[in-house]
């Protein structure tokens, strides 16, 4: 581990150095894929990433994401509406009368998965946005913020390419009616401040300040970075080369095997204890969602999910953006509390639409109120392409 991070360290853009200034952008994507929930008696908690974010490299880079993994806001991270509308049971089944148990509804995905078309290109092309909530204020006068980011990415399929990113900071603004109406004694700010730590777990903290509405109306920026060591692309319990995502198993038997080579017994972002059948769902919640697999490697990866005793079925429901699916979700213990890590499947496509993470039974403690989306992730577009970004 020590190694990967002092190639991680190495490989750091100069913009992303600790004593450099903060760009609220840069800040912001951070934010986004930084994962906290919970406070203290005294004072606010956090924890890390309640599920790893497998991520090209592109824009921050590798290094980017590690000290994103490993920041925590100076905020409580409570539970949101999403990207939209908070994942919900979905009304009109499409035919489907009753609610399918886990492993029918990941066998199915597997199916369609398999019949899928793959021809690889330049580029593994990726569209998403995620959403994170954040609580602002003390005592009577806390109240909840929704903060959302669209994020796309350019990964190249050949070895000493250029990963290209574009990020946009797509506003915040009060989560629910109760915290508009808080937010309006407030004053109705348009500006709230978050504070981050500059290192993983670090107690130096600097401030970001999410606006209501975007900064800007102008295009987002697009970044480029050369990959990490020249051909690492992607996080799989390592950091790992485009050849060795396509060289996946296809035997669900044989990927758990190869994916669990790595698993060490603690959370993918901390080491706080996980066990094995956890720490895979985050891993295989990766490869089936976005990752640039073989369609056999993903229809193994739902297929590897379904024989995983703790994935449950929650039954229909839409995805933040409203596009209605089947969720499988596992459960995990946490210091703030049980959280379910849930994925949403469209079954007649055999594709991952998003996941989300649902706090279900809070903590003492922990102002959290259970059943409800705490963050969420939602996949637009996973596909290859050979236009390069303009």
């Amino acid at each position: 581990m020590n190694d990967v991070l002092r190639t991680l360290r190495e490989a750091r853009p100069a913009e992303l150095d600790p004593d450099a200034p903060v760009d609220g952008r840069v800040r912001q994507g951070e934010l986004a894929r930084a994962m906290a929930a919970g406070p203290g008696p005294a004072e606010v908690r956090s924890r890390k990433a309640a599920w790893r974010r497998v991520r090209p490299v592109w824009g921050v880079g590798l290094a980017g994401a590690v000290v994103a993994a490993g920041a925590v806001a100076a905020v409580t991270f409570v539970p949101s509406g999403g990207d939209g509308p908070e994942p919900r049971r979905a009304g009109g089944d499409h035919g489907q009368t009753q609610k399918l148990d886990a492993k029918t509804v990941l066998l199915t995905a597997a199916q369609k998965a398999d019949g899928r078309g793959d021809t690889m290109r330049a580029y593994w092309h990726t569209v998403s946005i995620s959403s994170h909530t954040y609580t602002i204020g003390k005592g009577s006068a806390r109240y909840s913020v929704t903060v959302r980011d669209k994020y796309e990415s350019w990964t190249p399929s050949k070895q000493g390419g250029t990963a290209y990113g574009r990020q946009q900071y797509l506003g915040a603004k009060p989560t629910t009616a109760a915290d508009e109406a808080a937010w309006r004694r407030a004053g109705s700010p348009d500006t709230f401040e978050i504070r981050v730590p500059v290192t993983p777990g670090g107690k130096i903290t600097k401030p970001y300040r999410a606006k209501l509405a975007p900064t800007s109306r102008q295009p987002p920026k697009l970044s480029a970075s050369p990959l990490v060591d020249g051909d690492k692309v992607y996080w799989l319990g390592r950091n790992v080369t485009m050849a060795q995502v396509r060289a996946l198993p296809s035997d669900p038997k044989r990927l758990k095997s190869e994916l669990m080579r790595w698993y060490e017994g603690h959370d993918t972002e901390s080491d706080r204890p996980m066990d094995g059948g956890e720490w895979l769902y985050r891993v295989a919640s990766g490869v089936v969602l976005d990752m640039p697999v073989r369609p056999e490697v993903r229809a193994a990866g739902f297929r590897m999910l379904a024989g995983l005793p703790a994935v449950k079925s929650i039954g229909r429901v839409t995805d933040p953006q409203g596009r209605p699916g089947n969720a499988i979700a596992v459960d995990g213990e946490t210091p703030s509390g049980t959280l379910r890590e849930q994925v949403i499947i469209d079954l007649s496509t055999g594709t991952a639409l998003a996941r989300a993470t649902v706090m279900m039974k809070p903590a003492a403690g922990t102002d959290v109120p259970a059943g409800r989306t705490m963050s969420s992730e939602v996949v637009l577009t996973a596909e290859w392409t050979d236009s390069a970004p303009r």
